[in-house]
C-alpha cells in the first residue's frame, strides 16, 4: 500500500509531530511546508512551489536537502498546494495524508477538506490531520474505525444535505438507523467503547471526525 504525505503552509503550531505518524510515508513539502519537514528531522522527496513563504536562506536548505526541488513562479494558475497533489498523484498513492492545511484562514481550510470528496472519487483515501484532528469522508456503506489514543472523540457530520439510515455500534452513544441533516449535533463528541467500532448509512456522504483538545497531549 503506497502512502504519500503532504505538508502545507498552514500555521505551524496546528501542524502535530510528524515523526508520530507512520513512517513508511513518501513526504511532499509544498512551499513552507518542505520547511517544516526539514525542522522535524524528515528529508521532503518532493519539494514543490513558488517558496514565497521562506526566506531565501530557508529555500537554499530546501533546495539543498529534498531529494526534488521544483520552484514555480509566484504569478500562477495553481495554488501550491494543488501543485503538491499533482506530484503526490503521479506516485499513485492508496491513501494521502494533508498536514498544514487547515488552522488558518476559513477559506483556505474549507476548500482543503472539500478536496477529500475528489480523493474519495479517484480511489484514494484522504486524510487531513492537525494537532486536534483527523478527517476522512466517507460515502455510503458500512465502515469500521479504531480507536486512537490521540484523538478519541468521534464525530459524524453530514457532507450533504442528508445523511440517511446512520447505524452506530460499539460507541458510548449507539444509534439505530436515524437521518441526519445539516445542522443536525446528534452525531458531535461520541467515543468508542471498544478498539473498534462500526458504523453505517444507506444515503448521503459524511465526514468522519476524531479529534482532541489540544492540551490532552503532547505533539
Amino acid at each position: 500500500m503506497r502512502k504519500v504525505a503532504i505538508v502545507g503552509g498552514g500555521p505551524e503550531e496546528a501542524i502535530p509531530d510528524l515523526n508520530l505518524f507512520d513512517e513508511n510515508v513518501l513526504w511532499i513539502g509544498a512551499d513552507r511546508g518542505a520547511h517544516v519537514l526539514l525542522s522535524q528531522g524528515i528529508q521532503p522527496t518532493e519539494a514543490v512551489g513558488d517558496f514565497d513563504s521562506v526566506t531565501t536562506e530557508e529555500k537554499a536548505h530546501i533546495k539543498e536537502k529534498a531529494l526534488h526541488f521544483e520552484e514555480h513562479p509566484s504569478e500562477k494558475d495553481e495554488t501550491d498546494l494543488e501543485i503538491a497533489l499533482q506530484k503526490a498523484y503521479s506516485y499513485q498513492p492508496d491513501i494521502l495524508y494533508l498536514f498544514g492545511v487547515t488552522g488558518g484562514r476559513m477559506d483556505h481550510g474549507l476548500i482543503n477538506l472539500q478536496l477529500l470528496y475528489p480523493l474519495e472519487e479517484k480511489g484514494i483515501r484522504g486524510i487531513v490531520i492537525d494537532k486536534g484532528n483527523w478527517v476522512e469522508l466517507r460515502k455510503a456503506g458500512t465502515h469500521i474505525v479504531e480507536y486512537d489514543d490521540l484523538y478519541p472523540n468521534i464525530s459524524f457530520i453530514p457532507f450533504t444535505p442528508a445523511v440517511k439510515g446512520i447505524t452506530l455500534e460499539g460507541f458510548y452513544y449507539p444509534l439505530e438507523n436515524k437521518d441526519v441533516p445539516w445542522g443536525s449535533t446528534l452525531c458531535i463528541s461520541n467515543k468508542l467503547i471498544s478498539e473498534k467500532g462500526t458504523f453505517s448509512f444507506d444515503e448521503g456522504i459524511l465526514l468522519l471526525v476524531k479529534s482532541r483538545d489540544v492540551n490532552e497531549v503532547s505533539m
